[in-house]
């Protein structure tokens, strides 16, 4: 029987406050076959205890808990993830975001359609809380590498990749600050096209004192990108980065 399985890889870090709403969303999905691997990384909370008494009340056996006694960071624990994973397709969501019930069928769905090897959709920002504020970010049809340099709005917690098509060593993220975006560009700089789904299948929370919150840093963790990641020309870095200026202010507005 073909494996259509996802894999949904979350790492979780001081996250007891949120993550068993964020398990919640996952199980409540439509689309049934996939597993969820909570990547516990070195945690100074309760967060590894809260999973277990999930899984064990809920008796659901597609939940895995991979706990790890240090703290590995973003990339390191998703990447553990990523090979501890037995899904065709991988999807990543943070461990305080949350999936609207259609977001892996409607996804699932559109990656046939497009024959695509990597999707993303649109979301919504939203309270700590995980109240939807009403803004909702819209994503363009298709992003080529170039496209992207200029436009970091694909969002982590609404991926979707498949590895028939994209082979599953490229997934690994780089071990840099913002490594999401550093992993998309990887990806796409090899050829391959992200096709973007117009639909709101996400709420972003965000907590008042998260990383994105400080823009200096994000500012910093850009223009880094762009320079030591990317080794983009000055010029190139500079006119991409002026295109990211203006529309991370417009999806905040």
């Amino acid at each position: 029987m073909e494996n259509e399985t996802v894999s949904v890889i979350v790492p979780v870090y001081n996250a007891e406050k949120y993550i068993v709403e964020t398990i919640e969303h996952v199980v409540a999905q439509t689309y049934g076959d996939w597993e969820l691997l909570l990547v516990v990384d070195g945690c100074g909370d309760a967060s590894a205890q809260v999973i277990r008494d999930y899984r064990e009340t809920s008796g659901d056996g597609r939940l895995r808990v991979l706990e790890s006694r240090e703290n590995m960071g973003a990339a390191r624990a998703r990447n553990r993830g990523l090979r501890e994973a037995v899904g065709r397709y991988i999807a990543y969501l943070d461990a305080d975001d949350l999936w609207m019930p259609e977001k892996l069928e409607a996804q699932l769905a559109y990656m046939k359609e497009k024959q695509a090897a990597f999707v993303f959709s649109g979301y919504e920002f939203a309270d700590e809380q995980g109240t939807g504020t009403g803004k909702v970010v819209h994503v363009p049809a298709r992003m080529e590498y170039r496209d992207a340099l200029k436009n970091t709005t694909i969002f982590t917690s609404t991926v979707l990749f498949d590895t028939r098509r994209i082979p599953r060593e490229k997934l690994e993220m780089p071990v840099v600050k913002s490594e999401d975006t550093a992993l998309w560009w990887k990806v796409l700089r090899e050829g391959y096209t992200a096709w973007g789904l117009d639909r709101n299948l996400v709420l972003y929370r965000r907590p008042r004192q998260s990383l994105s919150s400080n823009k200096l840093e994000a500012v910093r963790r850009i223009w880094n990108l762009y320079r030591k990641e990317e080794k983009l020309s000055l010029p190139c870095s500079m006119y991409n980065f002026c295109f990211w200026a203006w529309r991370a202010v417009r999806r905040r507005i």
